[in-house]
């Protein structure tokens, strides 16, 4: 059994298709989001408030009695050139991606440290290779390489951590963006139900089982290796 998993993000795309496994796995999926996910139990928050982030995970993680597992799916982008994006919208991918992600972590350390769980952080192919017109992204995705690496250094022993590394996917992601910012139309992309799949594997491992980073993409992905 999965038992509790709190996952960011969870009212769409990957974090939403992470939750359905997660239930269909017998686990209870426990959703923060600023969106409102019609199928699971959640709290309301934006990652880019820390404070309102540490506050939703609290709140869940006393309703359920507990966390077994915390998956941050929540992520955002801002393209362009540096000098052509809002200083407030380049910070706030920033705040949502890195910061945010140091928060739920850091509010559901007391309940993973009780319970020996797990995290599964989402970085991206391009927090390791990094791109034109993406320093935003790129600056948050390889601080959240960074930060896992060196959270799974922080914590072995005592809760599991995983770096989950994915390639595009078939989301609503890339809707809003301008048309030379969304894959083509030969694109090839992963369907976030399979890399759900691989989230379901690595927070099914036993304690002291460590599956330290995966990468998990189209065999046709432009940005790996």
């Amino acid at each position: 059994m999965l038992g509790n998993i709190l996952i960011t993000g969870g009212a769409s795309g990957l974090g939403l298709a992470t939750a359905r496994a997660v239930a269909k796995a017998g686990g209870r999926p426990l959703v923060v989001d600023r969106a409102v996910p019609d199928e699971f139990e959640h709290v309301r928050a934006d990652l880019a408030d820390g404070q309102a982030t540490e506050a939703a995970v609290r709140s869940l993680a006393v309703r359920a009695g507990g966390l077994d597992g915390v998956f941050t799916a929540a992520g955002t982008d801002a393209c362009g050139a540096l000098a052509d994006v809002p200083g407030g919208k380049w910070e706030r991918v920033v705040k949502v991606n890195l910061l945010g992600t140091a928060a739920v972590v850091r509010a559901a350390l007391p309940y993973l440290v009780e319970s020996r769980g797990r995290v599964v952080t989402c970085a991206s192919t391009l927090g390791i290779k990094a791109v034109g017109d993406a320093t935003a992204y790129c600056a948050s995705k390889f601080g959240v390489v960074g930060f896992t690496r060196a959270l799974a250094a922080e914590l072995a022993g005592t809760v599991g951590v995983t770096l989950l590394i994915p390639g595009g996917m078939s989301t609503n992601f890339f809707d809003g963006r301008p048309e030379q910012y969304k894959p083509g139309p030969d694109a090839q992309l992963n369907r976030p139900e399979d890399v759900a799949e691989t989230v379901v594997f690595v927070l099914s491992q036993p304690p002291g089982c460590e599956l330290r980073e995966l990468v998990v993409c189209h065999s046709m992905e432009t940005s790996w290796p």
